[in-house]
């Protein structure tokens, strides 16, 4: 995660400085998401149905010959946008494969109760990363190349990959039928079962929803902050940097106190809370004038201290409530359609932002934000959504969905 991060500090700089365009780094953004709308779904299936190891341990060396691709593409001089795309094209791809087959083994190894404990150290983790990344990867790019750089992202995969063959992983039990005998599906009867199962759960269902729309405005500001920091703010890289690593301590501090709390007893209920106060947030930046940068810098914290409460506790619902041998398709799922708003909303917001700046998109997407918040609060579907049974639907059940 560490080489990965500075990977992509290093990619999303680059870009700016050689384009100073909206648009590029929309469709960047674009090439990183688009994977789990095309692939997520059917990774989801491969991870119920296979080895869950060995799709990890894949995905990762896939990962790690992009890697090795763009050392050689830098390297030589050869470098294009279109290259760059298409490496965080393979990149994103190996991780639709990689999420699954992870979120559902950890379900598999940690007790119930401690879901959201580990959902809150993973976080911390992302965070810890997110404040070394940053800072690093302008050192890095202040007395090397970026070729160098992609080159030490292939062998921190290398070393990360390594430890997984030693890891024993967990896998769930085959569904048997009335004499015993392990149940014989199809892929397509697997996928069509994931479908199913999250259309009959109201509150899973309106859950999905207000991923899809929160991703469709947030995800654009996101993709063009550092056209904020050139463009606005007046910065440069270093500044960038910061906001990432402010970004990452934000995160550790969530991260950690999800570890130390474990939330609300309903946890569904921190994730609503971390919404509302994030969304006011991320409004506020939309109102910083060029001269406000380290208002910025704190309203970012405030922010990126709210994203732990919001993800750790909606893993950790997931993981507990929808039954092991079905988490890897109800995962990628949930992946699948909250990212397919985000090609859209990028689509959408790099042409806007270059004609009338990309503060609206921070307005916009925090109000809304703050209004998903509230909605998921009223919500008795989204309120109750730890109620639900940790079964397979009935049959009649799924049919009458059909």
């Amino acid at each position: 995660m560490l080489g990965s991060q500075i990977v992509s500090f290093a990619i999303v700089w680059y870009l700016t400085e050689q384009t100073g365009s909206a648009t590029v780094l929309a469709i960047a953004s674009m090439f990183g998401v688009i994977p789990n709308v095309l692939i997520s779904p059917f990774a989801g299936a491969i991870a119920d149905r296979n080895n869950r190891k060995n799709i990890m341990i894949i995905s990762d060396l896939v990962v790690g010959l992009a890697r090795l691709l763009g050392f050689f593409l830098f390297a030589s001089g050869a470098i294009q946008v279109w290259h760059i795309y298409f490496m965080i094209f393979i990149g994103s791809a190996a991780g639709s494969f990689q999420h699954p087959a992870m979120a559902a083994s950890t379900a598999l190894m940690v007790p119930k109760r401690h879901l959201s404990r580990v959902a809150g150290m993973n976080q911390t983790l992302q965070g810890a990363l997110s404040i070394a990344a940053p800072p690093l990867g302008a050192l890095l790019m202040s007395f090397t190349s970026i070729a160098n750089i992609f080159m030490l992202d292939f062998i921190t995969m290398l070393l990360a990959v390594l430890p997984l063959f030693f890891i024993p992983i967990p896998h769930p039990i085959s569904r048997k039928d009335e004499n015993g005998d392990a149940i014989q599906r199809s892929f397509v009867e697997d996928l069509t079962e994931g479908f199913q199962y999250i259309l009959s759960w109201r509150g899973l269902t309106l859950l999905l929803v207000s991923a899809m729309f929160i991703n469709f405005l947030i995800s654009p500001a996101m993709s063009l902050l550092p056209l904020l920091v050139k463009m606005h703010f007046g910065g440069d890289e270093v500044q960038l940097a910061l906001i990432n690593s402010v970004l990452g301590i934000g995160m550790l501090i969530g991260g950690l106190t999800l570890s130390l709390w474990g939330g609300f007893k309903r946890r569904i209920f921190t994730t609503f809370m971390g919404l509302v106060i994030a969304g006011i947030s991320f409004a506020a930046i939309g109102f910083i004038p060029p001269t406000g940068f380290t208002i910025a810098v704190i309203i970012f914290l405030i922010s990126s201290m709210m994203i732990p409460l919001i993800n750790g506790p909606i893993h950790a619902v997931v993981q507990s409530a929808v039954i092991p041998e079905m988490q890897g398709r109800v995962i990628s799922l949930i992946s699948t359609f909250a990212g397919l708003a985000m090609p859209i909303g990028l689509a959408v917001a790099g042409p806007l932002s270059d004609a009338v700046g990309i503060q609206t998109w921070f307005i916009i997407g925090g109000i809304f934000m703050s209004l998903a918040g509230l909605f998921g609060y009223l919500s008795p579907a989204m309120r109750g959504i730890e109620e639900r049974p940790n079964k397979i639907i009935p049959k009649k059940d799924l049919e009458a969905v059909k």
